[in-house]
């Protein structure tokens, strides 16, 4: 999918595909040609900088120790767990004054930016997330980093890339065309994406591994419809799956079904 200049006039097509460049997620077509606009209009240029300060403020910022008990609680949210454990359970831990000092700095100037990147929230769940990254993949010059329509192809260069491929069924007979995939960077984590086309849509398929104990899966898809698109999850012993499109809710429905029977017949 090539660029125009129809598809990049758009303030907050460019807004994004400037945040994707700082981030690193743009292929390297899709850079280029970004960076030339940049290099050519100080306006963008300037849009650009301050995207890039923002997000080395933030970088810069130190990570706080995540506890396992915490991430198992987060774990069991996603999964469709119950509430986190009593308070007097909980562990407690120093608290750093000048870390948040600087947050509240960042979010100074995330505030007074101006611009729609700096003032844009951040995804309020996963589904938002991916919904974001596949409208990245709707504006990159190719949606996919590997093109084939051979599951034999795709798979081996998402595990060479991630060490992690999900099934890749093949569905060009019901309609449902395997374009590729492509590395997803959805909240700073590289997950495997396949890639379908539907008569004149895409369908992105985001897939996170499921470790031991998070929970019974859950196959039947449940709507999860984030970002202007059509978003749905379900999950087997091995995966969570993300499917969204700008198609309509039954062709996403129609996608899922015949996903997970393909799976299932291996």
């Amino acid at each position: 999918m090539k660029h125009d200049d129809k598809s990049t006039a758009n303030p907050e097509d460019l807004r994004l595909l400037l945040q994707a460049l700082v981030d690193g997620e743009l292929d390297a077509a899709t850079a280029l040609e970004i960076e030339r606009r940049v290099e050519g209009d100080p306006a963008l240029a300037a849009e650009h900088a301050r995207i890039a300060a923002v997000s080395g403020a933030v970088r810069r910022q130190p990570r706080p120790e995540i506890r396992e008990a915490f991430q198992a609680r987060i774990a069991a949210i996603g999964e469709g767990g119950t509430a986190a454990p009593p308070l007097a359970s909980r562990q407690t831990s120093s608290f750093d004054w000048r870390a948040m000092a600087a947050s509240i700095m960042v979010t100074a100037v995330l505030a007074s930016g101006g611009t729609w990147w700096a003032m844009r929230p951040a995804p309020a769940s996963f589904a938002d997330a991916v919904a974001d990254a596949h409208r990245r993949g709707l504006l990159a010059a190719s949606p996919v980093d590997v093109a084939s329509s051979d599951r034999h192809t795709v798979k081996p260069w998402l595990d060479s890339r991630i060490g992690l491929s999900p099934p890749a069924a093949d569905l060009s007979a019901e309609g449902f065309k395997l374009l590729g995939g492509r590395v997803e960077v959805v909240d700073n984590v590289p997950l495997p994406a396949l890639v379908y086309r539907y008569n004149e849509h895409l369908i992105t398929l985001v897939a996170a591994p499921r470790g031991p104990g998070h929970g019974i899966a859950t196959p039947a898809p449940a709507d999860l419809s984030a970002g202007g698109f059509s978003v749905v999850h379900w999950t087997d012993d091995a995966f969570s799956y993300w499917a969204v499109s700008d198609a309509e809710r039954h062709v996403l429905d129609d996608f899922s079904s015949r996903f997970r029977k393909a799976v299932a017949k291996g």
